[in-house]
């Protein structure tokens, strides 16, 4: 008798425990401050003018992200460079901003908290640890259950409070924002409308909350939320109450019928974002795994870009004016192990091809936008021969400078990803590696490894110290 009731005990005890359940609920904020909060603005004041713009995407994967882009924070830690000017310093200290996707999030996040710290205990902390087997464990835990039976919470709360115990340790973005390091932002997708969702307090202001309050292991979760598999992060929307809007130089943008080019891509974005603003018919947004809008990260990078070159066109100021180089490293840790599958007349599975209807576009898309980076990187080079030529072809006459209006800054987007390993043995090994939250050693310490061998080996990131007049300093010298 007592088999056949357990069932029913169990669905009482759930219902029972959602009473007392309750998720973590973002603070509002009464007015917006442009000039306040953890932003790319505030942030780019308290480093000062710099001539180098230098940002880390770090992709989505799973473990295998998370270890991949570790590599590259181990590889620019160890790397001195002395410049022109005689002055030798780390690789990493001159990152100013890291975006974080799906696994690459914690990286970023667990570096933007640590700093130099991270490097003595990440490695167990998480990259080591079978993080995939805790969150099952605690999902099957009836002392969990109150979580997954209350109202807006599920299963992405109790990883949410795993990640905090074991790496985050309650720190929130206030604990970002008075840390020396690089602006860090996690990416999410907005499940209604799709749209790419930064954990940024700019993006903060058009929901009219406090980005501070935040938790980094909520940001995490958000991020890394693969749907089904793990439920939405639900954040609450104040939209609407805190008197923010859009910048001034960037209204008319939004107002034109046909936005310039090429910034009609990043208005769009912009746009989207104002659907935010709504809370009285969207009080609360349902975020999921940011790979499902940009995984790679980059879309926020080429948003700025574009609306740089649309200002600079317009004759108005941009957020990369005085900026000489803008140094991307796209760290994409995008796998492809072949498949069999037109080996045999009986076609996959279903959950089979699930998983390849939705990672294929992902993988499309992440192409793309890479691509794009060094599209704008070739006609912004373009477009300033063209301009100097002209200059040199009339005196320099500052007429015809001002006629051809392009961004000073050169763009070095260096390629870290699987398929510029050198080595087809090893690359064929990171391409086996699954997307979970659980590898072996072995597996966490190629990816490790082979993220700085792709760096070194990189034409791109060879010109880039060519250019600055750069020297690697070798690891023997080193004191």
């Amino acid at each position: 008798m007592m088999r056949l009731l357990s069932p029913y005990l169990i669905g009482a005890a759930l219902i029972a425990l959602a009473g007392c359940a309750s998720r973590p609920v973002n603070p509002p904020i009464a007015k917006a401050d442009p000039q306040a909060g953890y932003r790319f603005e505030t942030r780019l004041a308290q480093a000062g003018m710099k001539e180098n713009l230098v940002i880390l995407a770090f992709s989505g994967g799973g473990t295998r992200a998370a270890a991949f882009s570790y590599g590259v924070l181990e590889y620019l830690r160890r790397t001195e460079v002395v410049d022109a000017q005689g002055r030798t310093f780390r690789l990493l200290d001159a990152v100013d901003v890291i975006t974080g996707v799906s696994g690459g999030s914690f990286t970023a996040l667990a570096y933007g908290l640590y700093g130099d710290k991270l490097f003595a205990e990440y490695e167990q902390r998480f990259l080591k640890r079978d993080v995939q087997g805790e969150i099952v464990s605690r999902v099957v835990n009836p002392a969990h259950w109150g979580t997954l039976a209350g109202p807006a919470t599920g299963r992405s709360e109790v990883a949410a409070q795993l990640y905090d115990e074991i790496l985050f340790n309650g720190a929130t973005f206030a604990d970002l924002q008075r840390g020396p390091g690089p602006l860090v932002m996690a990416s999410a997708t907005d499940l209604s409308t799709g749209a790419r969702f930064m954990f940024s307090q700019r993006v903060f202001d058009v929901i009219c909350s406090d980005l501070g309050a935040v938790r980094l292991s909520r940001a995490a979760a958000a991020s890394s939320a693969v749907p089904v598999v793990l439920s939405p992060v639900t954040l609450d929307n104040y939209g609407g109450q805190c008197g923010s809007g859009v910048p001034a130089s960037l209204q008319p943008f939004l107002d034109a019928e046909n936005p310039p080019r090429p910034a009609a891509r990043a208005i769009r974005s912009l746009r989207t974002e104002e659907s935010f603003r709504d809370s009285t018919r969207r009080p609360f947004l349902h975020l999921v795994d940011g790979g499902v809008s940009d995984n790679v990260g980059m879309r926020g990078v080429l948003d700025t870009l574009e609306i740089s070159e649309a200002l600079h066109d317009a004759g108005r100021p941009s957020p990369l004016d005085g900026t000489r180089r803008v140094i991307v490293f796209i760290v994409n840790s995008l796998s492809s192990p072949p498949t069999d599958w037109d080996l045999s007349q009986t076609p996959p599975g279903s959950v089979e091809v699930l998983l390849k209807a939705t990672g294929t576009p992902i993988d499309a898309f992440s192409y793309e936008a890479v691509e794009l980076l060094r599209d704008t990187a070739a006609r912004w080079a373009t477009l300033r021969k063209v301009r100097d030529s002209a200059a040199m072809a009339t005196n320099k006459d500052p007429a015809v400078a001002a006629a051809v209006r392009v961004p000073d800054a050169e763009i070095f987007a260096i390629d870290v990803s699987f398929a510029a390993l050198k080595d087809p043995a090893e690359r064929a090994y990171l391409n086996q590696q699954p997307t979970s939250f659980v590898l072996s050693d072995e597996a966490v310490d190629r990816l490790r490894a082979s993220a700085g061998k792709i760096i070194a080996d990189s034409p791109e990131f060879q010109r880039l110290l060519k250019d600055v007049g750069a020297r690697v300093v070798p690891a023997t010298a080193k004191p």
